[in-house]
């Protein structure tokens, strides 16, 4: 029996960064059918963790997998107890553009957007 779907893992992405996301996954020449976007957290950053972002194939065996409107998430089992309500949002700006994270569940983060300690 699979327990892909456990634990239940919320991550909102906002229209724009969802279509960012699907965007570079046709870039990349991957099937919203089985490939998806990766949302992980490692050690590291300048606040102790850092976000990652990567465009996968396929989900790995003990990944979490969260369905969004036109594409998945894969959660890593390190990274789910870190990711739950985090908002992911893409930003355009004089200084460049990218994925910005909010995150209820940070206990403090700082000014690059993609660090955070909890």
């Amino acid at each position: 029996m699979s327990t892909n779907l456990e634990p239940e893992v919320m991550v909102t992405v906002t229209p724009v960064a969802a279509v960012e996301v699907k965007r570079f996954m046709d870039a990349e020449g991957v099937s919203p059918d089985v490939g998806g976007l990766r949302v992980s957290v490692q050690p590291g950053g300048c606040s102790g963790f850092k976000y990652g972002l990567l465009i996968e194939d396929a989900a790995a065996e003990d990944d979490v997998i969260v369905q969004h409107e036109g594409f998945r998430m894969f959660v890593d089992p390190f990274s789910a107890q870190y990711i739950n309500q985090v908002v992911i949002d893409y930003v355009s700006s004089m200084q460049g553009s990218g994925f910005t994270f909010t995150n209820p569940n940070a206990t403090g983060g700082c000014g690059c957007g993609s660090s955070f300690s909890a």
